[in-house]
């Protein structure tokens, strides 16, 4: 038996069908599609415990919203200076 190339399928099959009929036949065929991908697909986890530990004194005692108001600050400044030249 010879197989059939898309376009003959859709030409011989799908053309015919109204339009409602088309529609179902694309939700049916993009479920198929998608639900495999879906059970394939893992959502990672990551074990926060593991890593607990694994940069002490990182922050040396430092707040860490004092730290991150810093270096936001730090990060600035270089900026807010290249602005000012240009204006």
């Amino acid at each position: 038996m010879e197989k059939l190339s898309v376009e003959e399928i859709y030409q011989q099959h799908v053309q015919s069908l109204s339009p409602a009929e088309r529609l179902r036949l694309i939700e049916i065929t993009a479920h198929e599609l998608v639900t495999p991908l879906a059970q394939s697909v893992s959502i990672e986890r990551h074990d926060w415990i593991a890593v607990r530990g694994i940069a002490p004194n990182l922050l040396e005692g430092e707040d860490a919203q004092e730290w991150v108001s810093r270096t936001r600050h730090e990060a600035d400044e270089p900026r807010e200076r290249q602005w000012k030249r240009q204006t």
